[in-house]
């Protein structure tokens, strides 16, 4: 504190702290609040499996025994297989940091909402045909050769290229 410097009755020093005395202030700079860290990550509650994946793996796992049982041995080995191979994917694997059944979702309503196009193609009118029909014309004309034009040949093209390249020779140069 400054020597000869009085703070007002209302305002008073606490912990190193300047604090209006019985204001919302007060009250408001003494409330801490510890803010919950990786809130993405899910528990682990049944060994290493969160609550989703042990729910895939022993949805499947039941789904196999019944299969076993109801089935031949043949049909039972190959719809477990396909059952275990997609309880795998839902509990473990991730594309591009999301889940297996969001990539799922995602996709199902991909393919079954409705698609949004903005462009759509007009039937020209009249107007627009003829213009394009004068357009048309206009260019195979200018494309058309004009008569008495000299043909350029890729001899006489590389002919004058070098030409233009190399640098005639002085009349110093060629008495010598």
């Amino acid at each position: 504190m400054v020597t000869g410097h009085r703070e007002p009755d209302s305002v008073k020093r606490y912990q190193g702290q300047w604090r209006v005395a019985g204001g919302v202030a007060g009250i408001l700079e003494q409330m801490e609040y510890q803010v919950p860290q990786f809130i993405e990550v899910e528990d682990k509650i049944i060994g290493p499996l969160t609550l989703k994946q042990f729910i895939y793996v022993a949805g499947a796992g039941g789904l196999c025994v019944v299969f076993f049982v109801y089935l031949p041995i043949l049909f039972a080995l190959l719809l477990s297989a396909l059952v275990v191979a997609l309880a795998a994917a839902l509990s473990f694997y991730k594309v591009n940091g999301k889940s297996f059944i969001e990539m799922l979702e995602a996709g199902f309503n991909y393919y079954t909402g409705a698609k949004f196009f903005l462009w759509t193609q007009r039937q020209p009118n009249i107007k627009q045909k003829r213009a394009t029909a004068s357009a048309a014309a206009a260019a195979e004309a200018a494309a058309r050769p004009i008569r008495g034009t000299p043909k350029l040949t890729r001899g006489k093209l590389s002919e004058l290229a070098w030409s233009l390249d190399v640098p005639r020779a002085t009349s110093d140069e060629q008495t010598k």
